[in-house]
């Protein structure tokens, strides 16, 4: 009776030491440091295993290789008695001995792989962390009571990794592509809502797309120009409500600085002419370069603390101008602001209507395409369609990609207006007679 003890109490020992195997190698770095943060004391512990986990496998194998050996000496010498006697009832010949044996043999290895192996090992996949914390002080003392054993096998382990030039720890890095895995399983799963998946996504674009993505263009600018009547810089102010407005002597090439418009409103009240004086006016004008990403952008208006910036091409010449609120816009959404003026439309399922300026990674999620082809030579639909053409493209002119047709609608002198993206329906084929 006290050997079929033993053996129950071998099986626990082995199911302890297997499943904490699995549950310090499976759990999470980034939830342990969230339980560590806590306060967790355990969670931070099997950290420091992980950052060093050579001499804790090493303590794993030695405790496992001896429970099993103990247990089949142990198990087989238990059981076979009780198996022969049960064995007699049915067969009394030569071989009873042997048969014994053999059935003692099976069921101790089919307790041990199920309640020693299986069972923990499925429970600690299931909850790696929980269970890896409640065991972590345990293994410790085991590994420093086996020190001596776990030395010598660890060490050996490493000069014959270092002879093969393998590495002796593994270098745990999180990848963009893990994060966006992890984001993909979330909202499989349901655990990550659509709007958050949309979100995390546009954020991982920051560095990829140019701020000339997010611009208003130049052929869009509203400014004053410093010799402007009065009549006229109402009418801009009424016609388009903006909060500054550019002054230039001339064009916009040359620029002289900036003006509120609330400046310009208070003149009226007081009813003077709508006039811009040199107290009014603004020298200092944020510039930037647009071959800024939308990371560097947003790091530069945060350096900068100004309102807009005036995005300048390598030559000096203005190409557009940009406000904080749309580079929260090309990586937020509508989650922050909402336009009137939508740049993609939906006409149906199979096409839509879209703005020449429309973001071709704003597209791309639309359309459900990964990449267009040398997409980091363009940022807009219509920059797509005159990189592809080598030319500025006619109106009812298109081209074909990834089982969709984009075909230019408008063109205004050389600006691509307006575009209709319909996806390519195969024609049926008529049956043969």
């Amino acid at each position: 009776m006290g050997d079929l003890v033993g053996i129950g109490l071998l099986i626990l020992i082995s199911a302890l030491f297997a499943m904490s195997e699995i549950a310090i190698a499976a759990s999470r770095k980034i939830k342990l440091r969230v339980m560590a943060d806590e306060g967790n004391v355990q969670a931070a512990a099997v950290l420091k295993l992980q950052e060093q986990p050579g001499a804790f496998f090493a303590m794993i194998q030695i405790t496992l290789n001896a429970i099993a050996i103990l247990g089949g000496i142990v198990g087989e010498q238990a059981l076979s008695p009780y198996v022969q006697n049960v064995l007699q009832f049915f067969y009394q010949g030569p071989l009873l001995a042997q048969i014994s044996f053999l059935l003692s043999f099976l069921t101790i290895t089919s307790l041990f792989i199920l309640f020693a192996d299986l069972l923990p090992k499925r429970l600690a996949m299931i909850l790696p962390e929980a269970v890896a914390v409640r065991v972590v002080t345990i293994m410790r003392w085991v590994t420093y009571a086996l020190t001596p054993l776990v030395l010598f096998f660890n060490g050996l382990t490493n000069i014959i990794l270092r002879i093969f030039k393998v590495p002796s720890e593994r270098e745990d890095i999180v990848t963009t592509e893990d994060i966006v895995a992890m984001m993909d399983a979330g909202a499989e799963y349901g655990s990550l809502q659509q709007q958050e998946y949309d979100l995390i996504g546009n954020v991982f674009d920051l560095e990829a797309r140019f701020i000339s993505s997010v611009m208003s263009p130049r052929d869009q600018i509203v400014y004053f120009d410093i010799n402007e009547s009065s009549h006229d810089i109402a009418n801009k102010i009424i016609e388009h409500p903006h909060n500054h407005f550019l002054v230039c002597n001339d064009n916009l090439d040359k620029l002289i600085g900036s003006v509120e418009s609330k400046d310009i409103l208070r003149q009226v009240l007081k009813g003077d002419a709508a006039n811009i004086n040199s107290e009014m006016l603004e020298k200092d004008i944020f510039y930037l370069p647009e071959t800024l990403s939308l990371s560097e952008a947003l790091n530069a208006f945060k350096t900068a603390v100004q309102p807009f910036a005036v995005v300048v091409n390598e030559y000096a010449l203005v190409v557009g101008i940009v406000t904080v609120k749309d580079l929260m816009k090309g990586f937020m959404g509508d989650l922050i602001t909402h336009s009137d003026d939508e740049l993609i439309v939906e006409r149906d399922q199979n096409s839509w209507l879209v703005d020449g300026l429309t973001p071709i990674v704003e597209l791309a999620k639309v359309l459900d395409i990964d990449e267009f082809p040398h997409q980091s030579h363009y940022e807009t639909v219509a920059g797509y369609l005159i990189y592809t053409m080598k030319r500025i493209p006619k109106r009812a002119e298109y081209i074909q990609y990834a089982g969709f047709k984009f075909e230019v609608v408008d063109v205004e002198g050389i600006r691509v207006e307006q575009l209709l993206v319909s996806k390519i329906v195969p024609t049926p084929e008529p049956p043969q007679s």
